[in-house]
């Protein structure tokens, strides 16, 4: 599924007008140009039709998301989405001219595959939320600098919200049960400070009206959602999974309404931040209760408190790297005047295979002499994200039926085999997917034997 937290503001499939891009001189006819297929045909950015031809700076191509194509010597490029990309799925023999992208800007838990090395190093091109990728999508939430400058609700508003009775910090979440397993230890901050829960995990209040409590309107930035949320002095911003760059709206849409996001999520969160002082790193703190001591503080003294607003001030952004990587990326969110990243990484991806095309020709006519272009590999740094750890406390303290434990710990180390076994398929020129398992029992029988 698209979304299993909420639908990102850019999100692909709103597209409507295909998108053309800048145009270029390229004369060849449809014909002769190479082909990319979306493997995952429901990304396809060129709804309704089945194939379109693209016009990006280097050159054109032709996309299409039929896959009777799949095996065509003008097929240069199989794009992938990282959610519904499967090992056991996956086309087989893979074919020597062939690159494979992938594009996957969802969360890590959505496919943990990607997180290690055979897994990731079966594509040649990446479009990840890690700055590291390809075609980073890293501030896809962020829709620009504006966006961080909405002004917050006055402080004198958020007090008389607490004497109303609600409390310091706020948490909207409805997803329960995912690999950062953050209501554990949203649970054992609620003994030590008042957390008003509004979601279907660990809810202890209700909304005030059936309209804010239809989840579709939470996901939508509806402006009755956003008044009332805006009220709190904190939001609990805690990631479905833990992994550098992985960070969505659960981080930015508070800073947005000027509520301090208590964070964990991406370890590297700081170097995206619009000043020293924008946000409260969970993990800065030794337990729950040391935050909620913080909180408490912060609280009773505004002064403080509004220390971590400066940033909507003018001329409050200081972060010279935040700038420069939001002026940089040439797709927009929620922006007409430019691609949305489907469409970029589309081209992007068909510049690579039109330069490769030459590049093969000019090897061909020199007869060796000059090289033949070396492939590509993605690295584990464009997606490798870390083994899922408890929200509070060690593995070891959980009992032993945990279903955290028994979900995602397996699921992550699971993974890994899985993209061993496919790597394994790969080199040995494999053309039956179903010979999948009997590769996945080899590597698990491989291990026990070493253990």
């Amino acid at each position: 599924g698209w979304a299993q937290d909420a639908v990102p503001p850019g999100a692909a499939f709103v597209a409507a007008a295909s998108y053309r891009g800048p145009g270029n001189n390229d004369t060849r006819s449809n014909k002769a140009l190479p082909i990319l297929l979306w493997w995952s045909g429901s990304l396809f950015p060129h709804f309704p039709g089945d194939t379109e031809r693209i016009d990006c700076p280097r050159g054109s191509c032709l996309v299409t998301r039929s896959r009777r194509v799949a095996r065509h010597r003008r097929t240069k490029a199989l794009i992938f989405y990282g959610t519904d990309f499967r090992a056991y799925e996956a086309p087989l023999p893979r074919l020597p001219h062939q690159t494979w992208a992938l594009f996957h800007e969802e969360s890590p838990m959505n496919n943990y595959v990607l997180s290690h090395s055979p897994g990731i190093r079966l594509f040649n091109y990446t479009a990840t939320f890690r700055r590291e990728s390809d075609y980073p999508l890293t501030l896809q939430w962020l829709p620009g600098t504006g966006y961080l400058r909405a002004p917050a609700v006055p402080l004198a508003e958020k007090d008389a919200w607490r004497r109303k009775g609600y409390g310091p910090v706020l948490y909207m979440q409805s997803h329960c049960d995912v690999p950062s397993d953050r209501d554990r230890y949203v649970r054992e901050l609620m003994k030590y400070i008042q957390v008003d829960s509004y979601g279907k995990c660990l809810q202890n209040r209700e909304l005030p009206s059936e309209r804010l409590r239809d989840t579709s309107t939470a996901t939508t930035e509806d402006s009755e959602f956003m008044t009332f949320i805006a009220r709190y002095k904190f939001h609990l911003a805690l990631e479905n999974a833990i992994c550098d760059d992985y960070m969505t709206e659960k981080l930015w849409r508070p800073m947005h309404l000027g509520a301090v996001p208590v964070y964990r999520g991406s370890p590297a969160v700081q170097d995206w931040m619009p000043n020293n002082l924008s946000i409260i790193l969970i993990d800065d703190f030794d337990s729950p209760q040391e935050l909620a001591k913080y909180l408490d503080f912060l609280d009773k003294n505004g002064e403080e408190y509004l220390k971590y607003l400066e940033y909507k001030n003018v001329d409050g952004i200081k972060n010279q790297f935040l700038l420069e990587s939001l002026e940089k990326r040439e797709w927009g969110v929620n922006d007409m005047t430019l691609p949305n990243y489907l469409n970029g990484f589309e081209c992007f991806i068909c510049d690579k295979e039109n330069m490769r095309v030459k590049e093969e020709q000019e090897h061909k006519k020199s007869r060796g002499k000059i090289p033949a272009p070396r492939p590509h590999i993605a690295q584990f740094k464009h997606m490798g994200c870390p083994m899922p750890t408890p929200g509070f406390g060690s593995v070891e303290d959980l009992s032993e039926g945990d279903s955290w434990k028994e979900m995602w710990l397996q699921d992550y180390w699971q993974s890994l085999d899985q993209g061993e076994a496919l790597t394994a398929m790969i080199h040995h020129n494999e053309s039956h997917q179903g010979r999948f398992w009997d590769y996945m029992h080899e590597i698990f029988l491989k291990r026990t034997r070493q253990h």
